[in-house]
């Protein structure tokens, strides 16, 4: 249910429209901490869920080493066991193993190539787990782009993030493959179909799939069925939606900080709307729904009025999401993230919110650690690590989680919380992945989140 918040932030409201940064919550000036107090966290009855809402941000394409290769700093290999701080999480190797050095993921890099990453390239590349065909070996796949690592400057944010909240290091793509397969297992934590081969009866499709055939899946349930079932309200905001639906068939006009190579009027490109990156366009009872499905610029009016729901899907068009290739850079995707979570953190929500960054697969992008291997639920082989992060109060502080996970156990946790404590109502992955326990304050939860 919404609440009704009286706000007075129409300077922060209109900076996150148009693009303008926010700043995050000031901290604490009296110099105390609850080890001085020697009292534990106040106002907190055991047992009482403190989380109401859980904000899912999905940024695409890039793995772990990717970004935290230069973060962590223990040696690759060494698996450490301890949980806090860079040293706590393994290097990326100063050579992946053909001996090639990895290139420099500044913006311009990441602009200009857009890896294979097709399940066909990441399973020939991935070579059974030995992670040793990404840049030799593979013909048509392998490539020296495929091996890169982003300055600390220009992932900052996350980095930031990382040591403020909770980071994973064992959250995998939960199938190899293109970002439209892994989306599904956020929706219904099972497999639907391979890489981006369906697309969604939904607005939008016209202008990025003339020649292509369209399906709406109908008797499946999501999580967000679950929860609208037993009260709960879900959201889905996507950046660019309202002007598509305005659009004859493609929008003619662009945001002008959209600095994709590809802006042709009337034509797709990376600065409009795409909905085969939003798995609930696929299934009837959702599909462009306004009761769920809605414009990004919706999210803050949401949070002035005190009606953001239990679980919300946020994701911006592809100039936002970092996604490789058109000009595309990591620096605008940062700070599209960061303006969400800002937003978040400077409203009454800050209190019982509980955001997740994700990336919905690693893009073709070589990571060292070897992948799990094939899911006992639905036989399909998992991708590389992407990171998860977990934001804000109810997040460990400084935190590197070592438990395994995917986008499924997002399903799962969302289960638990909020459903009665009941896991696996699926019946798919959701009843084998582990949760996201280990990432989360049960000091500040309210209720004890397992790490399984």
């Amino acid at each position: 249910m919404s609440r009704p918040y009286t706000l007075h932030l129409p300077a922060l409201l209109s900076a996150f429209i148009l693009g303008g940064v926010l700043t995050g919550c000031g901290a604490d000036d009296t110099g105390l901490t609850l080890t001085d107090m020697g009292t534990p966290p106040p106002d907190l009855t055991p047992g009482v869920p403190q989380i109401k809402h859980v904000v899912l941000i999905v940024q695409e394409n890039h793995t772990f080493d990717s970004y935290y290769g230069r973060y962590c700093t223990a040696p690759a290999g060494s698996n450490p066991t301890c949980t806090t701080g860079p040293a706590c999480c393994e290097r990326a190797p100063d050579a992946e193993p053909s001996g090639a050095l990895p290139i420099t993921l500044d913006d311009a890099a990441n602009g200009r190539n857009d890896p294979d990453h097709t399940q066909a390239c990441e399973l020939a590349e991935d070579n059974g787990g030995k992670m040793d065909r990404y840049v030799l070996g593979v013909p048509g796949c392998s490539h020296d782009y495929n091996w890169g690592i982003a300055p600390d400057s220009v992932v900052k944010t996350y980095l930031d993030y990382a040591a403020q909240y909770a980071l994973a290091d064992r959250y995998f793509q939960p199938i190899a493959g293109q970002s439209s397969s892994n989306d599904m297992y956020f929706a219904t934590a099972r497999f639907v179909f391979k890489d981006n081969d369906l697309i969604p009866n939904a607005i939008g499709h016209g202008c990025w799939y003339q020649f292509r055939t369209t399906t709406r899946l109908t008797g499946r349930k999501t999580i967000a069925d679950l929860l609208l079932q037993a009260g709960k309200s879900f959201g889905v905001y996507a950046e660019g939606y309202q002007a598509m639906k305005d659009a004859l068939l493609c929008p003619t006009s662009f945001p002008s900080d959209c600095t994709s190579s590809i802006k042709v009027p009337g034509a797709p490109n990376t600065c409009v709307y795409d909905p085969s990156d939003y798995g609930w366009q696929y299934f009837a009872q959702f599909a462009d729904n306004p009761l769920y499905i809605k414009d990004l610029t919706t999210f803050t009016k949401d949070l002035s009025t005190g009606a953001l729901p239990t679980f919300s899907y946020v994701k911006g068009v592809s100039y936002h999401t970092e996604h490789p290739n058109f000009g595309n850079t990591i620096t605008l995707g940062a700070s599209f993230v960061k303006k969400i979570t800002d937003a978040i953190m400077n409203t009454p929500y800050a209190e019982d919110t509980l955001v997740l960054v994700t990336w919905d697969e690693g893009g073709g992008f070589f990571d060292h650690i070897s992948i799990p291997g094939i899911s006992p639920i639905d036989n399909q082989p998992y991708g590389t690590r992407v990171p998860l992060l977990a934001l804000g109060k109810f997040a460990k502080k400084n935190y590197v989680s070592h438990v395994q996970m995917e986008h499924s156990s997002v399903v799962k946790f969302l289960e638990y919380y909020f459903l009665g404590q009941q896991t696996g109502q699926l019946e798919a992955r959701d009843t084998v992945v582990n949760n996201i326990g280990s990432m989360l304050d049960p000091t500040q939860t309210g209720i004890v989140v397992p790490e399984n």
